[in-house]
């Protein structure tokens, strides 16, 4: 068990990593829409409990307003 626990972290960082850099070649639009949906789904699981629909419904929502937004003041 402790050489799973040693073994896990370094590849979870790795994961990260390697999702955070896809990030990179995106629009900013695009990265607003996958930030929304991040966000949305933890928000969507938090509210429902962790249901499965409530986590979905919270990553489309929370996606639809990612991409609605720029980032800029009117």
């Amino acid at each position: 068990m402790n050489n799973i626990n040693r073994l896990l972290k370094p590849v979870a960082a790795m994961l990260l990593l390697s999702a955070l850099m896809a990030c990179a070649p995106m629009s900013h639009r695009q990265q607003n829409t996958a930030v929304g949906a991040g966000v949305g789904a933890v928000a969507g699981s938090i509210l429902t409990g962790g249901s499965t629909l409530g986590t979905l419904g919270g990553a489309a929502i929370g996606g639809v307003i990612g991409n609605g937004t720029d980032g800029r003041r009117r």
